[in-house]
């Protein structure tokens, strides 16, 4: 619902957007997109999916028209040695991406590709592969990972769900034990995520939301800085905290 209303957290994205140079291009990893093998799409102009059920038609009707990549693709594709990438002509723009791009850059003037998550790799394999894609950042690619740290749909009290800054106490723990792990470039500890007790086992009931993290601290380089914003919990069971390195 973020995509369609005006909170917060629609604000946090806009003012980031104006702390960042303007992107050549952009490749978003998305919880949303899970594939036997690792993909990325090449069309020349990518649809919009919406990739959900039971919510408000404006919802539905929105289209974020920007462009593909095919070169791009080509590129990370050849940049990524130590796994195979198949370039993808099928896919599109799911709601991980185009629900919080919109906000970045609302012309939709700004070419986007995805990179999907391998369901067979292990959290180290995400973050050994994404270590690769270094080289794409510094050809003027912003990489962005839109998942959520603590997301655990099960158990979101829904009747609060709008109430911002309402943690259950397990949600709290991890949160802070990831912002912790991420403010110390701890990496390690974030890959090993579900060695660190039953609240990050609630945070984290399965990996696809976690996994965008994992792509963006890869490309951490010793001097960069981090920041966190929309660093706030929802629903009891949710949190929006999103990462910014530069």
């Amino acid at each position: 619902m973020n995509a369609i209303e005006e909170n917060q957290f629609v604000r946090g994205f806009r003012a980031m957007a104006k702390e960042l140079p303007q992107p050549n291009a952009i490749l978003c990893v998305s919880a949303h997109w899970e594939t036997r093998g690792t993909q990325v799409t090449a069309m020349e102009n990518p649809r919009t999916i919406h990739d959900f059920g039971g919510f408000p038609r404006e919802l539905y009707e929105v289209q974020y028209p920007a462009p593909g990549s095919p070169s791009l693709a080509s590129t990370a594709k050849d940049t990524v040695q130590q796994t195979p990438v198949e370039l993808d002509y099928d896919w599109g723009l799911d709601h991980g991406a185009w629900s919080v791009i919109k906000h970045l850059y609302p012309e939709a003037n700004v070419p986007v590709v995805q990179l999907s998550l391998d369901v067979h790799k292990k959290p180290k394999e995400h973050y050994d592969l994404a270590k690769e894609l270094a080289t794409l950042r510094r050809k003027g690619v912003l990489i962005i990972g839109s998942g959520n740290m603590v997301h655990n749909l099960r158990m979101v009290d829904w009747q609060n769900l709008n109430k911002v800054d309402y943690a259950f106490d397990w949600a709290q723990e991890a949160r802070t034990g990831m912002n912790d792990f991420i403010r110390h470039d701890n990496h390690q500890a974030l890959i090993d995520y579900h060695a660190h007790g039953r609240a990050f086992q609630l945070a984290v009931p399965t990996p696809e939301h976690f996994l965008p993290l994992l792509y963006v601290l890869a490309l951490k380089e010793k001097d960069e800085a981090i920041t966190l914003f929309n660093d706030h919990p929802v629903g009891g069971s949710l949190t929006m905290t999103s990462v910014k390195i530069y």
